[in-house]
Formats: C-alpha cells, structure tokens, sequence
C-alpha cells in the first residue's frame, strides 16, 4: 500500500510549504510509492479524524507521523535498505542542526520578504485564517511585515554566506549527491518560488545553480510544480 502524505496547497494548486516539501523529496529520495493528499489550511483539523494539526503528515499503512523531521527520522529507520537521508547517525545529528539554522535563519528572513504574496495565493477561506493569524503573530499586517523587502533583501542575501562556502567544492550539500540536508534549504527556496515574484536569490549566484540542480532531482519533481521562474 502506498504511502499517503497530506501537503498544504493554495489556488492554482500551489504547493508552498517548505516543510512540505522537504517531505516530498524525502519520499522521492527513498523512492516510495506514495499519494499526495492537497490539504488548504481550513482543512487540516479535518483529516485523519482531527488527529493532525500541521502538515505535512503521513499515513504508512496503520502508524500516521506528523513533523517534517519525526517523518524524515522515521523514513530512515523505516525503510534502512533504501538510500539514506542523512548519511549515518553523526549526519543526522549534523542535519539536525541545519533544520534549526533554517527555521531561525532561512524561514526567519524568507517570511518577512513574502508573507503577503503567500495570502495572494490563497484560497478566499484561507485567506481570512491566514491574514488573523499571521497579524497576531507579527503584530502588523502582512503588507506592513512585507514593506521595504528591496532594501532589506540583501542583508538577507549576504546571510547566506555559509550556504555558498559549503557548496564550493561539491554541488549539493551532502556531498556529489543530495542529502536531507539540501532538501530542508531547498523547501525555504521553493516556497519562495511558489508563491512570490520577488527575486530572492541573484541569478549570478552560485546558490541559484544549486537550486537548479535541486529542482530537477526525481525527475524534475520541484520544477514540475507551479512556481516563479
């Protein structure tokens, strides 16, 4: 039986999660048989019989995993004789330490550059949960975390320093081949791609070939999806 995963979705069938999609490549990479379930916002407290609050989640046959990261770990010791996510017991503990990086750091300053393009593809229900949400989070509205991204998009840039050290020698970060670690920062990336016309990365930037090469792994699989190139 197929594997099914519950991925959040916006109109015209956007899929802009980054947590999402690291999960999508995971499964990708272990080479599983899976369906994908388009969940919208307003419908998650729905599925799986109100067990699941956030996505992305799985149901393999009766265990249903719920987190990005309890699902890459449980892949992994799941499914040992397909190829790894991490490269061993000291790369998960490495790549553990990249997901914080990337939710403090990446998905901190990414959000502030495109918040208010993520409620511009969304559905109109969706939209209202956002919007409440998000503005009692920032404690601004969304056009107001939005603001100035021009002027504030190169401090971003020039974070990224350590992302491009890392790749100088190989192409992806776990090495000649992709590793979990590239599909956490390469969910930050197709989240932006998804949903915004901002241009985060500069074309002459060398993380920019590396998202390229990111998105036609599995057989084009993050540049099949509906996005801004």
């Amino acid at each position: 039986m197929a594997i099914v995963m519950y991925d959040l979705v916006g109109r015209d069938d956007r899929r802009f999660s980054p947590h999402c999609w690291r999960t999508r490549m995971a499964l990708a990479h272990k080479g599983l048989d899976h369906e994908v379930l388009p969940t919208r916002f307003t419908e998650i407290p729905k599925i799986e019989g109100g067990q699941v609050k956030t996505v992305p989640a799985i149901r393999d046959g009766d265990r249903l995993i719920v987190d990005s990261w309890a699902i890459a770990q449980y892949l992994e010791r799941t499914y040992p004789e397909r190829p790894s996510l991490f490269g061993g017991a000291g790369g998960e503990q490495v790549t553990r330490f990249l997901q914080s990086w990337c939710v403090a750091v990446l998905h901190g300053g990414l959000v502030g550059l495109i918040v208010a393009d993520i409620w511009q593809h969304l559905t109109p229900e969706d939209q209202d949960y956002f919007r409440a949400s998000r503005e009692q989070r920032f404690g601004r509205t969304l056009e107001e975390v939005q603001a100035g991204r021009e002027a504030r998009v190169e401090g971003f840039r020039n974070g990224l320093q350590p992302l491009r050290m890392s790749l100088k020698d190989a192409p992806f970060l776990g090495g000649a081949q992709p590793l979990y670690a590239d599909y956490l920062v390469f969910g930050a990336f197709q989240w932006a791609r998804a949903i915004s016309p901002f241009r985060i990365l500069a074309d002459d930037d060398p993380l920019s070939a590396w998202f390229a090469r990111c998105l036609d792994l599995h057989g084009g699989l993050g540049r099949r999806a509906p996005g801004y190139d």
